[in-house]
């Protein structure tokens, strides 16, 4: 194609044949049709990165006017704001000299809330303008001049990204999972730029700062439950904190490249919240409060911004390689969190302090839910395989998840023969139906039958027995055994195909009170081995069969017993 034919796929249509960068394309087809060798092709989103790249100016760091006050901070993980230019693609609104931008439109936008949770009616007025008591219009004195990002790192490093959604899927057997591409940047740093037309005193701009820093913590930018545009800092927003401990398989980008991506705490907890409700009213009703709590939008439906969203930040966090040692080619990459603190943030300010508290109270609930029978992210139905079964090495599987020193108390406190985990899943499904906002849609249906993973006693049973430590786990092996009925059976799954058993190692912590009366919580050695089956809904007689015996043998040949 000759050099003036040439025209950038930003500039290029989003439409079939053009530029589609949104679209995972299965580039092994796409060799395939076009005689090609795979490695030959890249997809049309790393071509528009690329381009990007080449084009933006490196040598010059946008600055800010002297008049100008400046703050920096710095994202926890990615950050994107939707330019909107683009049918169907997410990506940065791009500034002067190709920069990524945050627009000043929108930092007023998140300024101003911010400012009429913090200030009086006239100090927001002062601030940002708007119709006085008597209906008047007034322009605020601040100006908002947006951020650039204070370096070119934005640029070498992922621009990529992925959204992958899968609840349908999982939760239902149904549904679209198809992967989207979208492009954002990967932990930036910002400086944020404001002045204004009046000399302000230094106590002004302080409160003017102390503002911005309130909107930094409620996220900007898109996506923010999901824990895009946050910061490390949530004093003003922040529902309630975990402190967490994990590892397991990370997330695999496009290009191969491992990534821990903190949107899969929103996943799991918003999967546990339809799971619960799915088991407690109709389907349309678990809908709507899902959509309510976590945010969500249907065909035909305006979007719903939820009550809840998530921030993730570990400081500690390493990434690696799991390499089998019988095939050196076989790897995948891995992720260490360290100690790390989990956020679930109050996205709503209009809540009575009686729905906070019990909103507080049901987010408790559903981590320690969470918690106590599987993981979060890539495989998290399966107990992490390097940690209980390191023999195993065809491939990577599994996650596990502690809570950190901060919150042992989450812990809960089993005996021998593990009646406390029976009370505590009775209790939560108790919470779930208790729940007021549930209540207030004033609904009288009842579970919607053939719902796979719906969490009530006819359509789920939860099985257990007490570990006595890491190696004693007797399940993880019969899901590989070749003389084990079960393995890649419907019940427990296999590529491409959710099963229907969940299996988790959950640390065993002990209370314990000294002669002051003061609690303290010990780990010991031991795991409650925990499994979860969901054997309703299997259509093959064969497959319906095998899980029919699986229990059986449960209840009759092994040490697990019936809690749930």
């Amino acid at each position: 194609m000759p050099d003036h034919d040439y025209v950038p796929l930003m500039f290029q249509a989003q439409v079939g044949g053009r530029s589609q960068i949104h679209k995972l394309e299965d580039l092994a087809k796409k060799a395939r049709e076009l005689g090609v060798r795979k490695e030959t092709l890249t997809q049309q989103a790393y071509d528009w990165a690329v381009q990007w790249q080449q084009a933006c100016d490196r040598k010059t760091i946008p600055r800010f006017e002297p008049h100008i006050q400046t703050r920096t901070c710095s994202f926890t993980w990615r950050m994107v704001t939707n330019s909107g230019q683009d049918a169907g693609v997410i990506r940065p609104v791009i500034g002067e000299r190709g920069w990524a931008y945050f627009p000043g439109s929108s930092m007023k936008g998140a300024f101003l809330r911010a400012c009429k949770q913090l200030c009086p009616p006239d100090e927001v007025l002062q601030f940002c303008g708007g119709k006085d008591k008597d209906g008047e219009l007034h322009p605020g004195m601040l100006r908002f001049h947006g951020g650039y990002p204070n370096n070119t790192e934005w640029l070498d490093d992922s621009l990529v990204d992925v959204v992958h959604p899968q609840e349908d899927w999982q939760t239902k057997n149904q549904g679209n999972h198809s992967a989207l591409i979208q492009i954002s940047l990967y932990q930036p740093t910002f400086v944020f730029g404001i002045s204004s037309t009046k000399v302000l005193t230094d106590e002004q701009w302080e409160l003017v700062w102390k503002v911005w820093q309130a909107a930094l913590e409620q996220g900007i930018g898109s996506r923010v439950s999901a824990g895009y545009g946050q910061i490390a800092s949530h004093s003003g927003n922040k529902l309630v904190g975990f402190g967490l401990s994990g590892e397991g398989a990370a997330s695999k980008l496009i290009n191969g490249e491992g990534e821990f991506r903190p949107n899969l705490f929103k996943a799991a907890l918003r999967g546990h919240t339809r799971r619960l409700f799915n088991g407690i009213t109709d389907e349309r009703t678990a809908d709507r409060i899902t959509k309510l709590l976590w945010g969500g939008i249907g065909k035909g439906e305006e979007a719903t911004v939820g009550l809840l969203g998530i921030s993730f930040n570990a400081p500690d966090l390493e990434l690696d390689e799991w390499r089998s040692s019988t095939q050196r080619s076989n790897t995948a990459p891995t992720y260490e969190t360290g100690d790390a603190l989990l956020d679930v943030l109050l996205m709503k300010s209009d809540l009575t302090p009686d729905q906070q508290n019990e909103l507080k109270q049901f987010t408790v609930w559903l981590v320690k839910f969470a918690m106590l029978l599987g993981g979060f992210g890539k495989s998290w139905r399966r107990a992490y395989h390097p940690r209980f079964f390191p023999e195993y090495e065809r491939q990577l599987i599994g996650c596990h998840w502690e809570f950190t020193k901060r919150s042992y108390p989450l812990y809960i406190p089993f005996n021998e023969n593990l009646t406390a985990i029976s009370k505590f899943l009775d209790a939560f499904y108790d919470k779930g139906k208790e729940f007021s906002w549930l209540q207030e849609m004033n609904t009288q249906g009842k579970p919607t039958p053939g719902i796979r993973e719906a969490w009530h006693k006819g359509n789920v049973q939860v099985w257990g027995r007490l570990a006595e430590d890491e190696e004693d786990s007797l399940a993880i092996e019969w899901f590989h055994d070749p003389g084990f009925a079960i393995k890649q059976s419907e019940l427990t799954g296999k590529m491409g195909k959710v099963g229907r058993l969940w299996h988790r190692m959950y640390p065993r912590f002990r209370k314990i009170q000294n002669s002051e009366g003061r609690t303290s919580w010990r780990q010991t050695d031991q795991y409650a081995e925990l499994l979860t089956i969901f054997p309703n809904g299997i259509d093959n007689k064969q497959e319906q069969e095998k899980a029919k015996n699986f229990l059986k043998f449960l209840e009759q040949e092994t040490e697990f017993i019936r809690l749930w």
